[in-house]
C-alpha cells in the first residue's frame, strides 16, 4: 500500500500565531539601508486608517491594455499628522551608544515620563556609526486620539547629512510632504491584522470539515496526535488566536496626497466610524491591514517588483459612500 500522506495546514512562516506585543510593529531598518535619495529624509511615517474608497484614475502605465481610460481602482485613504522628535539615538556595532532627549511636550505625558529639561544636540559621542529618530505623532490633529504614538525611523543617507537632518528638525513638526519629497512611488505598510480572538482550527488554518456522522465533532482534526511523544505538538491545528498578528503588505502605488485644506475628500458627514479628515492624507491602492483607526507605518519599498513598479496613475476623483 502506499503511504498515506496529507499537507500540513497552516504556514508556519509566522509561527507562533499569537497577539502582537504592541501595536506599531519595530523594522529591521538595515532591510532599508540601501534606499536613497534626493535629500536625507525619515525612512517611515506613522498613519491611521480612516476608509476604503473608491478612485477614479487615467491609466498612464505603458503597454497596458487600458492605456490612457479612465478606470475605477479601490484604494484605501490614510489620514497622516505631522510628526515631532522625541529623542536622537546614536548607534554603535548595532547597540544604543547614547540616546539624547529633545522633547518635554505635555502631549508625551499620556504616553510616557519626561524629563523637565532637554538637551541640545551638542555634547554628541565621539564614534558613532549610525543615527535614529525617536518620533511621535501628533494625533491630536486628527478627530480620532490625542495619545500620540512613538516609533523609532531611520534616516537616509551618511552620518553628517543625518546629524544635520536631526538638528534642522528640533522643535519642528515633520510633515508628510517631508517625507515623499524622496518621491517614494511604492510603499510597504506595516501594521496590526483585525484581531478575531479564539477561533477555531478550521477558520484558522483551513482544514477539511470531516463527515457528519464523525464522532467528537465534525469541525476539529481527525487525531491530536500519536500516544508518543504524550503532548500534542505544535504542528497540530488547534483552536487559538486569530488576528492582531503583525504584517506587511508590500508595493502599495501611491495614489495621491496632500493637506485636508488644500483639497477637501471628506464626504459630508465624514467617514464611516472615523469621522473627518483634519490634517494631511495620503491615498493607497488596494487594501491596508487592520481596522478604521488603526495605526500603520508608511516605509518605502525595499524590493520593489517591475509589474507594481510600472504601474502609472493619473488620480481624478475619489468616490467615498
Amino acid at each position: 500500500m502506499p503511504t498515506l500522506s496529507r499537507p500540513r495546514f497552516g504556514s508556519l512562516q509566522f509561527y507562533p500565531r499569537k497577539r502582537a506585543s504592541k501595536i506599531l510593529p519595530s523594522v529591521n531598518w538595515s532591510t532599508l539601508s540601501n534606499i536613497k535619495s534626493d535629500s536625507p529624509t525619515v525612512l517611515g511615517f506613522i498613519a491611521y486608517k480612516a476608509a476604503m474608497a473608491t478612485a477614479i484614475v487615467k491609466d498612464s502605465t505603458d503597454k497596458s491594455m487600458t492605456l490612457g481610460k479612465k478606470i475605477a481602482i479601490p484604494v484605501t485613504i490614510l489620514e497622516v499628522p505631522n510628526m515631532k522628535i522625541f529623542s536622537v539615538r546614536f548607534y554603535k556595532n548595532s547597540n544604543v551608544l547614547r540616546e539624547i532627549i529633545v522633547s518635554n511636550d505635555k502631549e508625551l505625558k499620556r504616553k510616557l515620563k519626561v524629563p523637565k529639561q532637554v538637551k541640545n544636540l551638542d555634547n554628541l559621542p565621539n564614534d558613532y556609526d549610525d543615527i535614529r529618530l525617536i518620533v511621535y505623532s501628533i494625533s491630536k490633529q486628527t478627530a480620532i486620539k490625542k495619545t500620540p504614538d512613538l516609533i523609532e525611523l531611520a534616516i537616509s543617507g551618511d552620518n553628517n547629512s543625518k546629524l544635520n537632518f536631526a538638528k534642522s528638525f528640533l522643535n519642528k513638526e515633520i510633515t508628510l510632504s517631508d517625507f515623499l519629497n524622496a518621491k517614494f512611488d511604492l510603499l510597504d505598510i506595516r501594521g496590526l491584522t483585525k484581531g478575531k480572538g479564539l477561533s477555531g482550527p478550521v477558520k484558522r488554518f483551513g482544514i477539511t470539515l470531516k463527515g457528519h456522522k464523525s464522532e467528537k465533532g465534525v469541525r476539529r482534526p481527525g487525531s491530536l496526535g500519536p500516544w508518543h511523544p504524550a503532548h500534542v505538538t505544535f504542528r497540530t491545528p488547534i483552536a487559538g488566536q486569530l488576528g492582531m498578528f503583525t504584517r506587511i503588505h508590500y508595493n502599495n502605488n501611491l495614489i495621491s496626497s496632500g493637506n485636508i485644506k488644500d483639497r477637501n475628500i471628506n464626504s459630508d458627514t465624514g467617514f464611516k466610524h472615523y469621522g473627518k479628515i483634519k490634517s494631511s492624507y495620503i491615498v493607497i491602492k488596494g487594501s491596508v491591514q487592520g481596522p478604521v483607526k488603526r495605526q500603520v507605518l508608511l516605509t518605502p519599498s525595499f524590493r520593489p517588483t517591475k509589474s507594481t513598479k510600472k504601474k502609472k496613475y493619473e488620480f481624478i476623483e475619489l468616490i467615498t459612500r
